[in-house]
């Protein structure tokens, strides 16, 4: 591990931290939006970088908090029965079918030390807003 962040190194994340289902779905289904925007616009790439042809307006965002799972999943829904062509492949979209565009993890800052722990890394501190909604956390590799 010492090669990835160097001899001495460490790594500095911020970690989002687990908060209510009602905090959380209004943040990913944001009156502005801006996550609509973000999530349409895997399809404003698919159609540029795979040559599809997907319509974004034939799609509705949605995300929800898994409990059970401690993520916001965001799916993009096909709001009529479609065929869309992705490079030489078509794939045929019934009205309410989704594609599971993303998982975003949220995190308790000691399940999370367990986590690093796992993958060979120690939290060496931690900061936390106040109200402990997010977390910057610095961590460095475990002794061989």
């Amino acid at each position: 591990m010492a090669e990835i962040s160097g001899e001495g190194g460490g790594l500095l994340l911020g970690v989002d931290l687990q908060k209510d289902r009602e905090t959380l779905e209004r943040a990913y289904n944001d009156a502005a939006g801006v996550t609509e925007a973000f999530n349409k616009n895997l399809l404003v790439r698919a159609n540029r970088e795979l040559g599809a042809d997907f319509r974004p307006d034939d799609f509705r965002h949605v995300a929800f908090y898994d409990e059970d799972e401690g993520r916001i999943e965001m799916h993009l829904e096909s709001v009529r029965d479609q065929t869309v062509r992705i490079a030489e492949r078509q794939v045929s979209l019934s009205a309410g079918e989704r594609i599971h565009t993303e998982n975003s993890y949220k995190y308790r800052l000691g399940p999370f030390a367990d986590l690093a722990q796992g993958a060979g890394w120690s939290v060496v501190a931690c900061w936390t807003d106040p109200e402990r909604l997010f977390s910057v956390q610095y961590l460095e590799v475990n002794p061989a």
